[in-house]
């Protein structure tokens, strides 16, 4: 659904005036505003405000953890509401409650009813009987169009396996705007293709000063999303409520010719992919073990705000499994023995052997070769980087 001239049902709180509106001829006078304009800066939290106390109205309470989710118990199930400015999405196993809602928001707002979840924000979203289908085909196509790749040329993988990025090595750009336009709009694409997430994190570290020969990554990886434009992310309609991790770590030297290391990590809801990052991890300690245990108490924080948000839907989980496959780190997380070995690490880094104890997480050894966060984290052979992106459910649409 959508609501028509949003921040005009915002009140406000404070005295706001303003001049008079061309064509009022009254020099002597100025306008009080009792409600909000577009262009206030008041106006987005006075109609959020708004907004949510007629939602509390019928029912709903903000979710703790998101405050766009609003959540509706009901006897007959549950009702979810997600708001983003004046677009909203509304589901639930609550038919009677869904259009209950919608029957009273019209009576508060002038509302359009835009049916079916079909395209959001420039989401595309499709159903069939297997399950939902999320891509931005549309977006990407836009994107290549503004470029002007028009050839049948692609490439397999977004990145060659050795390539090395410095912002010392080729000629500075006279005009960076471009290429800050492009690395923008593929922050955007990541949303549905995690397969591009590393080398557009990549990319984005060489912002303030790129050379030409970054340029050329970015169109590589315009030619690889060209050659893969209608893949997206698939969701089974069938799959299990089982919650799953895999972290990873790893040495590379690239950046400023600064050692750093490069983190990544995946959760999976059944057999759907729900979450992915792709990092450079801030700090350093000396042993790549110690690294890879700080990094996942990171990938920790992560999934225990996701275990609070589904709580929210009233899907409890027990012991979530993280796969890593540096046997040191886990030793390190689930043996105290260990404990004279990492006393210059942290007190806080400590919480994550809190919550190995009590059982809120597994950390589990998997090799190497079944390491799905190693496309967050490092470039990869071709064969590898496809095998991997089918297992992560990135298909085409």
């Amino acid at each position: 659904m959508d609501v028509k001239n949003a921040f005009l049902h915002g009140d406000l709180s404070e005295e706001v005036y303003m001049h008079p509106p061309p064509g009022y001829h009254s020099p002597h006078k100025v306008c009080k505003l009792r409600r909000a304009l577009y262009g206030l800066k008041q106006a987005p939290r006075a109609w959020f405000a708004k907004f949510s106390s007629t939602l509390a109205q019928f029912g709903f309470i903000s979710s703790l953890h998101d405050s766009a989710l609003f959540i509706c118990h009901t006897d007959r199930g549950i009702v979810l509401f997600l708001l983003y400015v004046d677009d909203m999405i509304i589901t639930g196993d609550d038919a009677s409650g869904i259009s209950d809602l919608q029957q009273y928001l019209s009576q508060h707002f002038e509302m359009k009813d835009l049916g079916l979840l079909s395209y959001f924000l420039g989401l595309e979203v499709s159903l069939n009987f297997e399950g939902y289908y999320l891509s931005q085909a549309k977006y990407a196509s836009d994107l290549l169009s503004q470029v002007g790749i028009i050839d049948h040329k692609i490439v397999s993988t977004t990145l060659e396996l050795n390539c090395k990025l410095t912002p010392l090595d080729g000629t500075p750009l006279s005009d960076p705007t471009v290429y800050r336009q492009l690395v923008g709009s593929l922050v955007h694409l990541t949303v549905t293709r995690p397969d591009i997430s590393y080398v557009v994190h990549l990319v984005s570290q060489l912002y303030p000063l790129p050379a030409c020969l970054i340029f050329s990554i970015v169109l590589g990886i315009l030619r690889y999303i060209k050659g893969t434009l209608f893949h997206g992310l698939h969701f089974l309609a069938n799959s299990p409520l089982v919650l799953s991790g895999y972290s990873m770590i790893f040495d590379w030297l690239v950046i400023r010719r600064i050692a750093a290391l490069q983190s990544g990590y995946c959760f999976f809801l059944g057999d759907s992919l729900i979450s992915w990052r792709s990092k450079k991890q801030k700090r350093l300690l000396p042993a790549l073990a110690k690294n890879q245990l700080l990094a996942t108490m990171v990938i920790n924080r992560q999934l225990l705000w996701m275990k609070q948000t589904l709580e929210d839907y009233k899907c409890s989980f027990e012991s979530v499994p993280i796969f890593c496959d540096n046997i040191s780190a886990i030793n390190i997380a689930q043996n105290p023995i260990h404990h004279n070995r990492t006393k210059h690490i942290e007190i806080r880094h400590h919480f994550l052997r809190d919550c190995v104890s009590k059982r809120k997480i597994e950390i589990s050894f998997v090799p190497s070769q079944d390491q799905l966060a190693d496309i967050f984290t490092k470039p990869l052979f071709s064969e590898t980087f496809a095998s991997i992106r089918a297992r992560l459910d990135i298909m085409h649409i």
